[in-house]
C-alpha cells in the first residue's frame, strides 16, 4: 500500500520521537545515577540536550529552506539512528553529556523542518495538517515511558542490562525513522523566486557543481535576506513568545506538580494520571483545535488558550485533592492544545513559502528556551517560596504574554 507523503510523515514522526523520548524518559536520570551522577549532575544531563535544541533550530530550518526539507530530515534520521548505540559505550558521566548533545541535534533538526514541510503541503487546511502530525509524535512520546519504565521493570535484577535494552529499543525505532524517511518522495524546493528576495542564478555551462562560488554567495545572501525578513517580523516573534511561555508553564507543571502532589499526601500513581490524562487531552484535541483555527481564525484562539492556561497553572497553588488536580490537569492539557495547535499554524501564515524552514526553527529555538527556563526559575522561585509561588510565578509569565499578544496583535481575522 503506497501511503502520502503526508502519512509517511507523521508516522516518521512517531517512531522518531518515541526514540528520542525513550532515550530520556524515564531511563536518563536512572542511567545517570547509575554512573554516580548527584541530583545537580543529573538535571546537568537533563538540560545538555534541550541547549541543543536552542542552538540548532534556526541552523537547520534556514538549511531546509535552501537545500529542500527531505535532505534535512534524513541527516536528523541519521542521528535518531545513530545515537541511541553509543549509550552502549558509555562508562563515564562526561560521556553521556556529549551523547545527550549529540542526540540533541535530531528532535532540534526534525520538528521544526517537518513543522515546515506541512507548511508547504497544505494551506487551508494547515491547522488541522499540524494538528494530526502533533498528535503523531504525542502518541509516540506517550507510549515511550511505558515501554522505557516496562524494560526496566522487568530487569530491575541487573540495571545496566535494563538500561542497555532500553537503548537498544531506541535505536530499532531511530533506524525506523531513517527507513521511513528515505521512503518519502522529494518534497517541491521551497520558491526562492520572491519580491524582496535574490533570485536564484540558473546553471550555465561551466558551473562546477551545480553554481559557482560567485552564485552560491548570491544565493545564500538571498537566504539570509530571507531570514532577516522572518526575524525581524514583530509577530512571528510575539506569538513565539507565547508559544515559549505556555511551555514555560508546562516545565514548571510536569517537573513540580509531581513534588507538589507528593508532598501533599497524594501517591506517585496518581501523580502518574496528573501527567497521562494531560497528555491524552492534548494529542485527542490538536487535530480538532487545529480545524477550529482554521475556520474561526487563530489570533482569538491563541489568546483564549494562553489565558485558560495561566488560570490552570496558578489554580494548582489552591486545591489539595485529587479530583481537583486531575481536573485541573486535563484542562491544562486542552489549553497547550488550544494554543500550539494555532501558534505554528499562524507563524506559517505569517511567513512566506521559501522562509517557513527559517520560522519554524525561530519557533523551536524560543520554544526551547521556554521549556528549559521553566523549571529553571520555577525551581529557584519553589526553594525559597514553596511550590504554590512557583505556579503563581509561571501563571503571570503567561498573562504577560498573552497580553503582549493581544496589545501587539490584536484579535481580528487577518494577519
Amino acid at each position: 500500500m503506497k501511503l502520502s507523503p503526508f502519512i509517511l510523515l507523521c508516522i516518521t514522526g512517531l517512531f522518531a520521537i518515541f526514540s528520542s523520548t525513550i532515550s530520556k524518559s524515564p531511563v536518563l536520570p536512572l542511567f545517570a545515577s547509575y554512573l554516580g551522577a548527584n541530583p545537580a549532575g543529573v538535571g546537568f544531563i537533563a538540560s545538555v540536550s534541550a541547549f541543543t535544541g536552542i542552538v540548532a533550530s534556526i541552523p537547520a530550518g534556514m538549511l531546509s529552506d535552501r537545500v529542500g526539507r527531505k535532505k534535512i530530515l534524513i541527516f536528523s534520521a541519521i542521528v535518531f539512528s545513530t545515537a541511541p548505540f553509543l549509550y552502549l559505550m558509555v562508562t563515564e558521566i562526561w560521556q553521556l553529556a556529549v551523547i545527550r548533545f549529540y542526540h540533541g541535534f535530531a528532535t532540534a533538526i526534525f520538528i521544526p523542518v517537518a513543522m515546515a514541510l506541512v507548511s508547504d503541503l497544505f494551506y487551508r487546511e494547515r491547522g488541522e495538517k499540524m494538528g494530526w502530525f502533533s498528535t503523531a509524535t504525542l502518541i509516540g512520546r506517550f507510549m515511550a515511558p511505558i515501554v522505557g519504565g516496562s524494560i526496566i521493570g522487568l530487569l530491575v535484577f541487573s540495571p545496566g542490562l535494563s538500561y542497555r535494552v532500553v537503548y537498544l529499543v531506541c535505536g530499532i525505532a531511530g533506524i525506523t525513522a531513517l527507513l521511513l524517511i528515505l521512503r518519502m518522495p522529494n518534497p517541491p524546493s521551497p520558491p526562492f523566486i520572491r519580491r524582496g528576495y535574490l533570485e536564484s542564478p540558473p546553471l550555465e555551462k561551466g558551473d562546477i557543481g551545480g553554481f559557482s562560488k560567485e552564485k552560491k554567495v548570491q544565493i545564500w545572501k538571498g537566504t539570509l535576506i530571507a531570514f532577516k525578513t522572518v526575524i525581524s517580523d514583530r509577530g512571528i516573534l510575539i506569538t513565539s513568545a507565547v508559544e515559549a511561555a505556555i511551555l514555560f508553564a508546562y516545565g514548571t507543571f510536569e517537573t513540580f506538580l509531581p513534588l507538589y502532589s507528593i508532598k501533599i499526601g497524594l501517591s506517585a500513581y496518581e501523580v502518574g494520571i496528573f501527567l497521562s490524562a494531560q497528555v491524552i487531552t492534548l494529542s485527542l484535541t490538536k487535530p480538532m483545535m487545529g480545524r477550529f483555527s482554521d475556520r474561526y481564525g487563530r489570533k482569538p484562539q491563541i489568546f483564549t488558550g494562553a489565558i485558560i492556561g495561566a488560570v490552570c497553572i496558578g489554580s494548582f497553588s489552591i486545591f489539595k485533592s485529587f479530583i481537583p488536580l486531575l481536573a485541573l490537569s486535563i484542562l491544562f492539557g486542552l489549553s497547550l492544545s488550544i494554543v500550539t495547535s494555532a501558534t505554528s499554524a499562524f507563524i506559517a501564515d505569517l511567513s512566506r513559502r521559501e522562509t517557513h524552514g527559517s520560522a519554524m526553527g525561530i519557533l523551536g529555538s524560543i520554544m526551547d528556551i521556554g521549556h528549559t527556563t521553566g523549571p529553571l526559575v520555577s525551581g529557584i522561585v519553589a526553594t525559597y517560596f514553596g511550590f504554590g509561588k512557583a505556579f503563581i510565578g509561571a501563571s503571570l509569565v503567561l498573562t504577560l504574554a498573552a497580553l503582549l499578544f493581544l496589545k501587539s496583535i490584536g484579535l481580528g481575522r487577518g494577519k
